[in-house]
């Protein structure tokens, strides 16, 4: 997505959208591990988007909730077969700007870095530490200059749904929180995630950057349900990915309550300023 001509004028100009298959969405869900479940919607079909980054992982399914149309995409794909580090982030966000969403529910697996936040629960994160290397990380790779301003990152309004139907289902959540991003696949050591510790971060994951700053760029609302699976290893025991799986899969059941729940009550109009992400970006 190379910004074009006329691109102070508006900035998004710069994404040279291809045309987009007959189906549109307002709302999407990218999912992580053990969330994929295209069952939970009525009619859902998958659709094929082209995008200049390569295909989406994998194919998007669009399907019905409620009253409107919901994209999803289980960015490790559906048999969990691509690495944190290889999603095509790029290319997922893309994909999703091309149907028309406007808002993106995010949910992901995340190790805790505090006592208070214990497996099984649930954090909405408002800041992150990007601890990833050479991901592709914009959609602005020249023609002009674009900073797009980082300092809150994530949609207030649509957090704030986490936060009321987390409660409405009497679902353990804890509001604001540091989440740190980290390159991946292999855990943590020990001087790592103390390190986090001391840095003030609270949850720890793989698949937040550049996910939520590419939403950003394209102007779309982007808010993180973060599931806790288990204690980080600042905590003296070694984290498995068996014991991720284990608690992860226990929780599933709550997290499509709680997304099903957020979708519902999402307002159609946005009043947050994340469409306007992009105005006063270019130098």
């Amino acid at each position: 997505m190379k910004t074009q001509r006329g691109a102070k004028e508006n900035p998004e100009a710069g994404l040279n959208l291809i045309p987009s298959p007959n189906e549109t969405a307002r709302i999407a869900i990218i999912g992580g591990t053990g969330i994929y479940d295209p069952k939970i919607f009525r009619d859902s079909k998958e659709i094929k988007v082209y995008t200049p980054y390569g295909p989406p992982s994998p194919f998007l399914t669009v399907g019905h909730h409620g009253k409107g149309s919901v994209a999803f995409i289980p960015r490790h794909g559906r048999d969990h077969s691509i690495p944190p580090h290889k999603i095509n982030y790029r290319a997922n966000i893309y994909a999703l700007k091309q149907i028309g969403v406007e808002r993106i529910i995010s949910i992901s697996s995340v190790g805790s870095l505090r006592e208070n936040l214990k497996p099984g629960e649930f954090v909405f994160p408002d800041q992150f530490i990007d601890r990833t290397k050479a991901r592709e990380d914009t959609f602005f790779d020249g023609g002009a200059v674009v900073h797009v301003s980082s300092a809150d990152p994530f949609c207030p309004e649509v957090s704030r749904v986490y936060r009321e139907c987390a409660d409405k289902l009497d679902i353990a959540s804890h509001i604001g929180g540091t989440y740190v991003c980290v390159q991946g696949p292999r855990f943590s050591t020990r001087s790592e995630s103390k390190l986090f510790r001391s840095w003030g971060a609270d949850i720890i994951g793989m698949t937040l950057y550049p996910e939520c700053i590419l939403a950003r760029e394209a102007q779309i609302c982007y808010a993180s349900i973060s599931m806790v699976t288990d204690y980080d290893v600042w905590a003296d025991k070694p984290v498995t990915a068996a014991e991720v799986t284990e608690t992860m899969h226990k929780n599933v059941d709550r997290a499509k309550r709680l997304i099903l729940g957020s979708i519902e009550s999402i307002p159609a109009k946005r009043s947050c300023n994340c469409g306007n992400t992009l105005a006063g970006s270019v130098l």
